[in-house]
C-alpha cells in the first residue's frame, strides 16, 4: 500500500496553469497520463514531501486521492519546448519527480455539495493534521468523480518546513487557517474522525512513510541537517501532532461555532 511505482515522462502535454506550481499534464512510459509536479517549481523538493506525505497519509484514512508515483525526467527532455519559462522548469526539474494519475473527466467540487459528515470531518481531520492551509472555499482542491470525492494537491502542507524551526512547537499548533476550510461546515463529527484516524495511524506508519521520501529530496541549502536527520524531524513532528490531535480538532471545532 505504502510503495509508489516509478514511471519515466515520455510527452509533455500541457501546462496547468491554475497551478502556482506550474504542474502540467504528461503521459509516462505506461501509456497513463499524470498531472506532474515539478522539483524545479516554487518551494521545490519541499512542495513534493507534502505532496507524498501527504498523500499517503489521506490514503491510510480511506480517503479517495488519484494514485501517486515517482516520475522520472530525463536530462533531455523539454529541449525543444518553445516557451522558455516551461523550458526552464522541465530544466531544473531532471531526476525524480511526483506524479499523481489524471481524473479524466473530473469536475472540480461544487461547496454548495452535501456530503457525508464523517467524509467531512475525516478531510477537515486530515488537513488539520497536516496543516494544509490550501482547501478553501476559493480553491477546494477536491474533485468529483465517477460520483466519488477525491482529495488533490496536499502541496501546500506541513508549511512548518519552510521556516524549519521550533519542530515541536509547529507540531502542537492548533492551525487557525481550518477556519478557511472547504468542508468545515459540515464536518459534524470530528470527534469520530478524530477516533478513527487514531486507530489506523501510528508509529510504525509514519516511520514507513517518512521512509519513502527519496534521499535526493533531502539534501537541502538551507538546513544543517542531513538527509536522515531530515526524515526525522518529519516522523516526529507527525509522531508528536497524532499525540496531542485534540489541539486542532478543539480548534476546529471551536471554528464551527
Amino acid at each position: 500500500m505504502l510503495d509508489l511505482r516509478t514511471v519515466t515522462v515520455m510527452r509533455y502535454i500541457l501546462p496547468l496553469r491554475e497551478g502556482g506550481s506550474l504542474p502540467a499534464l504528461a503521459e509516462a512510459d505506461d501509456d497513463f497520463k499524470y498531472v506532474l509536479k515539478f522539483r524545479g517549481a516554487g518551494h521545490g523538493v519541499k512542495m513534493l514531501i507534502s505532496e507524498l506525505l501527504g498523500g499517503k497519509i489521506t490514503e491510510i484514512l480511506g480517503l479517495k486521492i488519484p494514485e501517486l508515483v515517482f516520475v522520472n525526467l530525463d536530462v533531455d527532455f523539454g529541449r525543444t519546448e518553445a516557451d522558455e519559462e516551461i523550458q526552464d522548469l522541465l530544466k531544473n526539474s531532471e531526476g525524480l519527480n511526483l506524479g499523481l494519475h489524471y481524473l479524466s473527466g473530473s469536475i472540480a467540487y461544487d461547496s454548495s455539495v452535501k456530503i457525508d459528515p464523517l467524509l467531512a470531518s475525516k478531510i477537515v481531520w486530515l488537513d488539520t493534521f497536516i496543516t494544509n492551509i490550501d482547501r478553501t472555499f476559493k480553491n477546494t482542491n477536491l474533485l468529483m468523480w465517477h460520483k466519488e470525492l477525491w482529495v488533490i494537491d496536499n502541496g501546500a502542507s506541513f508549511y512548518f518546513h519552510h521556516s524549519w524551526q521550533n519542530f515541536d512547537a509547529a507540531a502542537k499548533t492548533p492551525f487557525k487557517y481550518v477556519k478557511d476550510h472547504v468542508l468545515l461546515p459540515q464536518a459534524t463529527k470530528l470527534d469520530e474522525a478524530d477516533r478513527f484516524a487514531h486507530e489506523v495511524l501510528n508509529d510504525n506508519i509514519f516511520r514507513d512513510i517518512v521512509n519513502l521520501i527519496p534521499q535526493d529530496w533531502l539534501h537541502w541549502d538551507d538546513a544543517e541537517e542531513s538527509p536522515d536527520e531530515i526524515r526525522e524531524v518529519y516522523f516526529n513532528f507527525l509522531k508528536t501532532r497524532l499525540e496531542n490531535s485534540q489541539i486542532f480538532v478543539n480548534e476546529a471545532r471551536n471554528a464551527r461555532g
